[in-house]
């Protein structure tokens, strides 16, 4: 007999189970009933996406400062990044959309690699900006006031409140296993019939975006924050008649 590959429904008398191949569904079938037909089922994954424009712009950056102490490399950094979340407040931004990350100070060795030679001090910063079509006023707010000693880590777009396209998702996916087990149901020569369980399979959402590294030394490039997908993905198995 002829091997039966997957997204092939199989019929085997007239009571015999129907069952959807595509994926696997972690929720256990109705179980027969000792001296009864196995229920007659379709089990199907339906995945539905939908594109958002981000609204939201994170800027990581950092602000080093060397000196032959570490108290004056902390001074000169601190004194830096002061004057960095100033100019940011100066652009519109809430200081509570401005969070100090890292705080380093490292000894710098000689060429020997054991005397000390100065201290070195790092701190770096994520600003969110809200208005995102200010990205490149602010980043030239940051590197004018912060100068040599700045560097832009990366920017990275993102949705902030994605609710209502993870919504959006998860209908398009029911609507999308729905299709799917009505085609099998019609296949079958079989109705579709009741929902006999659902289960969240986990959302298909792509990873995040690499982010953008920024020379500060470099003329600064075009922004633009394109589109980002939310998806979702769900198991719905229907009854069969």
């Amino acid at each position: 007999m002829p091997k039966i590959l997957t997204r092939v429904v199989v019929l085997a008398g007239a009571a015999l189970a129907i069952v959807g191949v595509v994926g696997c569904d972690s929720t256990a079938a109705p179980a027969a009933v000792p001296g009864t037909a196995a229920p007659r089922q379709v089990t199907v994954i339906g995945e539905g996406k939908v594109d958002g424009t981000p609204d939201t712009l994170t800027i990581s950056l950092s602000i080093a400062a060397t000196a032959p102490d570490a108290i004056g490399a902390s001074n000169q950094t601190s004194s830096r990044a002061n004057a960095v979340t100033d100019a940011l407040v100066g652009q519109g931004i809430d200081r509570k959309d401005i969070s100090t990350t890292t705080v380093t100070l490292q000894p710098q060795y000689g060429s020997n690699g054991t005397s000390i030679v100065g201290y070195q001090s790092s701190n770096s910063i994520d600003v969110k900006v809200r208005k995102i079509d200010t990205g490149p006023q602010i980043l030239a707010a940051v590197t004018t006031t912060g100068g040599d000693a700045t560097r832009i880590n990366s920017v990275t777009y993102s949705i902030e409140d994605d609710s209502q396209l993870v919504k959006d998702a998860r209908s398009r996916a029911f609507d999308d296993a729905k299709s799917r087990a009505q085609q099998y149901a019609e296949l079958s020569g079989l109705g579709l019939g009741k929902v006999l369980s659902i289960s969240e399979t986990g959302g298909v959402t792509p990873p995040p975006p690499s982010p953008i590294r920024y020379d500060v030394a470099a003329e600064a490039a075009p922004m633009s924050p394109g589109q980002q997908t939310v998806g979702f993905a769900v198991t719905v198995v229907w009854e069969l008649g």
